[in-house]
């Protein structure tokens, strides 16, 4: 008998131990509002060049090309990370397509004859880095920033094609103001940007018009 109550009395603080444990609340798994971190993101859109790359002098009496606005459209992959709520980077590729007449012969012409050796539309293809710097971050009802105003800055290496319109490389150098909105789907984002677009070795200029979608991981 004096047995079983000591093994009754060392079985009481086991079974407390064990009640207690089932009687804890279960931990609640918490989700940030706004997931930053890793992201990709993706935008399309408007892209023009008020004077497109172009030879505009006389070469042997033979007039240069017309450089007149060439409008198009521009596609863009990038991949990134958030360093802070205000502050991301992002290396990207650019894929742009311009629409010029038959009258536009870029930097085709030959420097011995004059003669253009190509003429018409032209594309690029432009790997770069870009940073983006939030300025204004505005409330929702549950005080939770999901709209900011920010500014983006970036450059890249361009790549003309076709090379007999365009033979030469370019630096293409953008910066402008966006607007993004953090969705309540906690991962997803979309915004629009604006940006001035400057070609570096050609002096040509222009500008951007470009909705955009992120995903954060």
């Amino acid at each position: 008998p004096t047995r079983l109550w000591s093994l009754a009395v060392a079985l009481v603080p086991c079974l407390v131990l064990a009640q207690t444990k089932e009687l804890k609340d279960k931990q609640q798994t918490t989700f940030n509002e706004i997931e930053r971190g890793a992201y990709i993101g993706i935008t399309a859109g408007f892209w023009s060049l008020i004077n497109p790359p172009a030879n505009t002098g006389t070469i042997n009496g033979v007039p240069g090309s017309k450089q007149s606005f060439s409008w198009g459209q521009a596609a863009q992959v990038e991949i990134g990370y958030d360093f802070h709520e205000r502050v991301s980077a992002a290396i990207f590729v650019m894929a742009t397509t311009n629409r010029a007449g038959s009258d536009y012969t870029g930097k085709s012409q030959d420097p011995s004859s004059g003669l253009p050796r190509a003429s018409g539309d032209f594309t690029t293809v432009i790997p770069g880095a870009l940073a983006r710097v939030g300025l204004i971050g505005f409330d929702d009802a549950q005080d939770v920033k999901r709209t900011w105003i920010y500014v983006r800055i970036g450059a890249g290496y361009v790549l003309y094609q076709p090379r007999a319109l365009l033979p030469i490389p370019d630096v293409l150098i953008f910066a402008g103001p966006g607007i993004e909105y953090f969705t309540r789907l906690r991962h997803f984002s979309i915004g629009f940007e604006a940006n001035f677009v400057f070609m570096a070795l050609t002096q040509a200029f222009g500008f951007t018009l470009t909705p955009m979608l992120r995903y954060a991981f």
